[in-house]
């Protein structure tokens, strides 16, 4: 999978973990996808290079859209501590 799916998996996931985490949300939307985005990027690079699952394998791949929304909620909880931090 490339990283069109990636990107593609990381929309997804950024608006699932948005409405997963409670709070406002910094930023609005269009932020929360782009982290979303990064989220599903370092949460495929986690699960393959820490967990040496094969994230990498397919676009419907359980594996895969697991290490997206948990790289994507793990991004967005950064992403709300420093953006609270600079308030």
């Amino acid at each position: 999978m490339g990283i069109i799916g990636w990107i593609l998996i990381g929309l997804i996931m950024g608006a699932i973990a948005r409405a997963v985490l409670p709070g406002k949300a910094a930023g609005g939307w269009i932020v929360t996808l782009v982290v979303g985005i990064l989220g599903a990027l370092l949460g495929g690079w986690v699960g393959g290079a820490l967990f040496g699952a094969d994230a990498n394998d397919e676009f419907f791949s359980l594996t895969t859209w697991f290490w997206a929304f948990v790289g994507s909620l793990l991004v967005l909880l950064i992403w709300g501590a420093v953006a609270r931090r600079k308030r």
